[in-house]
């Protein structure tokens, strides 16, 4: 069973169509009353005529609400059923207020004539307190409405804006796992590619040379394996406990010269952030593996500068290629690279040098370098 109170909130959730039937069937009860009390002075044929009529504009309510005022007023008069009156002033006091109060008070005016002969300063107060109570009324309600309608639109929007930023967000995030994917991947797989190349060319070389290869071969594969399944796992700006620590340049050097490239390392980034230091890490992987994939054979110069007064630089500068290059690239892995830089406020270029080469160069400014204090990661940066 429904409370009273919550008879109006179920009938606003069911709609206008169901309001006015409600309204309606009000009307029609009340016009039955007024028959057979009766209500009127009037002939009983009248009163329900004038009732049924003023009962059955009620329905238009919302589409005429002072021709439908009217038609209450007209049938109050004859009728004295108050239904329909009351009704369209109600429903009807958020559009034409001064109209509604006009036609109310005409109406009630002209009921208490009707029933009584005559009029006086009582008969205009109980017309004018009764009409300014259900326009008040009624325009509380219309305005408690449309501040609810309003609400909800705002929430239903804010539901929408929130569901396209993070479909936003999955999608921002779903690009920066296939970056990282890539210079994960790129590197590693050439690397491995470079060292099964050495074992086809030489491939008379003795066992402990290809047992040496193929365990180099192994180790880039796990490793490979490994920087995937962090990545998968969890996307992060700086090191956590299960990192592999401080990027060590000499390492991926180490790991290109074991494969047969000439790579020479001048600087050190071992007073750099983490975030700085993975950074150039990526940078020279990136230039290491095109390098390898469009200059083969080439050597290569991998440079780390920096200083409060320029900022840090990591350039990776290979010579022009001495053997032909077949393989073309799509240019992701720059474009990823780029934008790392730029969300920490770098930049990167990538262009031919005057000796007819290839440099791949990135900026940082110096701030963006600061170490935690105490701090230090000291690399050896020989060769």
């Amino acid at each position: 069973m429904l409370s009273l109170r919550a008879v109006p909130r179920r009938m606003a959730v069911l709609g206008p169509h169901a309001i006015s039937a409600a309204s309606v069937a009000l009307c029609l009860f009340l016009t039955v009353l007024a028959v057979k009390t009766p209500w009127a002075p009037l002939p009983r044929p009248v009163i329900a005529a004038a009732g049924l009529a003023g009962t059955g504009a009620v329905w238009f309510q919302g589409r005429w609400p002072v021709a439908v005022t009217v038609a209450g007023a007209g049938a109050y008069v004859l009728s004295g059923n108050p239904g329909p009156l009351l009704i369209s002033l109600f429903s009807g006091a958020g559009t034409r207020f001064p109209a509604l109060a006009a036609i109310g008070m005409a109406g009630f005016m002209a009921q208490q004539w009707v029933d009584g002969g005559r009029l006086g300063t009582d008969a205009l107060i109980s017309a004018a307190t009764a009409t300014g109570v259900t326009l008040a009324a009624g325009a509380y309600a219309t305005t408690r409405r449309e501040l609810t309608r309003s609400l909800r639109e705002r929430a239903e929007r804010a539901e929408a804006e929130q569901r396209l930023r993070n479909e936003q967000a999955r999608s921002a995030e779903r690009g920066r796992i296939a970056r990282e994917m890539h210079d994960v991947l790129a590197h590693k797989v050439t690397l491995i590619s470079l060292h099964a190349g050495g074992l086809e060319v030489n491939a008379s070389a003795g066992p402990e040379r290809i047992e040496r290869e193929a365990a180099l071969i192994r180790v880039s594969a796990q490793e490979a394996l490994e920087e995937l399944r962090k990545i998968l796992g969890v996307l992060r700006a700086g090191p956590s406990d299960d990192d592999d620590g401080f990027p060590d340049l000499r390492r991926l050097v180490d790991s290109w010269r074991s494969a047969g490239g000439t790579v020479t390392l001048h600087g050190d980034i071992g007073t750099w952030s983490w975030e700085t230091a993975r950074a150039a890490h990526r940078l020279v992987q990136e230039g290491l593996t095109n390098a390898h994939k469009h200059a083969r054979g080439a050597p290569v110069t991998v440079t780390t500068t920096g200083s409060r007064e320029d900022g840090v630089t990591i350039a990776v500068t290979n010579g022009p290629s001495l053997q032909p290059s077949l393989e073309t690239g799509a240019g992701v892995g720059l474009v990823g690279l780029a934008e790392r830089f730029r969300l920490i406020g770098g930049t990167v270029r990538g262009g031919p040098d005057d000796a007819g080469g290839w440099r791949l160069e990135g900026r940082l400014p110096w701030h963006a370098t600061d170490a935690s204090p105490g701090e230090s990661h000291d690399q050896d940066t020989a060769g």
